[in-house]
């Protein structure tokens, strides 16, 4: 078989010699990726899966919209006749001409302004009182009542008091977003806190952990999944607010701008100004849920 034979003197095992000259060379086969075609179908996939029923859902409503309300009974206008009167307000929301003769969108960036001070001021505040909340026994007994009640109160029934507290309609509009939004804030904070593992409390003993680390590295992130929920619930109130504050305090914002449209009967801007505020609501939601999945390694639920 071409192969020589040698024996051991020592051990007596066979060692078997292959000859230099009889080596093989075996060719690899060559790597090959796939296809760009395989690589993006599942993604094109995903988004015709994502994309396709919301934009037919949009469609057939604005059919049946078109439908029901091109009749000369109906009260209200439709979609093409929407298009006709408010047209500049959907393609140029940035224009600015005077002071209250701007776009859309520079109103929407003005209301999220004030939505984001008092959004985050409630961020803060109702995670440090959901903790308090659910950390002491006291502390629940004492100030949950007194949470339940006061988060019953329609936003709106702030604003005469933050009127007359601030005299200012800024600070004002910023304060009833602040007390609408951090209710569900405390509470999910505080649910959170009480449903942390007997272990992890524990294991905080064992490394002699003080308040502020506990805080940190053992009850933020345990509860994140509850206080993220409890955000994504504040943000949606939280743009609620703002609109209807600003229907009543003025200013530049989006919410004056539909009371101001309603005063000049232009039904056409109203509709508009309300697809921009439900589109900038959904926005403020999936940010939020993505910043949240980011923290939790996605145990926040969507």
């Amino acid at each position: 078989m071409g192969q020589a034979a040698l024996k051991s003197a020592s051990t007596g095992a066979e060692v078997i010699a292959l000859p230099a000259n009889g080596a093989a060379v075996v060719a690899l086969p060559q790597a090959t990726g796939k296809p760009l075609r395989e690589t993006l179908a599942p993604l094109v996939k995903s988004v015709l899966v994502t994309v396709l029923p919301p934009l037919g859902t949009v469609a057939l409503i604005l059919l049946f919209w078109q439908i029901a309300a091109s009749g000369p009974q109906s009260s209200l206008p439709p979609p093409s006749k929407i298009w006709e009167e408010a047209k500049d307000l959907i393609t140029e929301p940035f224009y600015w001409a005077r002071s209250q003769d701007i776009g859309l969108g520079w109103r929407i960036l003005v209301s999220l302004q004030r939505v984001a001070i008092g959004f985050s001021l409630a961020a803060i505040v109702g995670v440090l009182l959901g903790a308090l909340v659910g950390q002491s026994v006291w502390a629940m007994r004492g100030l949950d009542p007194v949470f339940q009640v006061l988060r019953t109160v329609p936003p709106l029934a702030w604003l005469p008091l933050s009127l007359a507290a601030f005299r200012d309609s800024q600070p004002s509009a910023i304060f009833v977003i602040f007390i609408t939004a951090i209710w569900p804030v405390i509470i999910n904070t505080a649910v959170g806190i009480r449903n942390i593992p007997q272990d992890y409390r524990n294991v905080a003993q064992v490394l002699r952990l003080n308040q502020i680390e506990f805080f940190f590295k053992i009850m933020v992130p345990s509860a994140a999944p509850y206080i993220f929920t409890g955000l994504r619930i504040g943000v949606g109130l939280s743009w609620l607010a703002i609109v209807a504050a600003e229907m009543l305090t003025g200013g530049v914002g989006i919410g004056f701008f539909i009371w101001d449209a309603w005063n000049s009967s232009r039904l056409s801007d109203i509709i508009v100004a309300l697809v921009y505020i439900g589109v900038v609501g959904f926005v403020l939601d999936r940010l939020v849920a993505f910043i949240g999945a980011i923290v939790t390694r996605g145990t926040a639920a969507n």
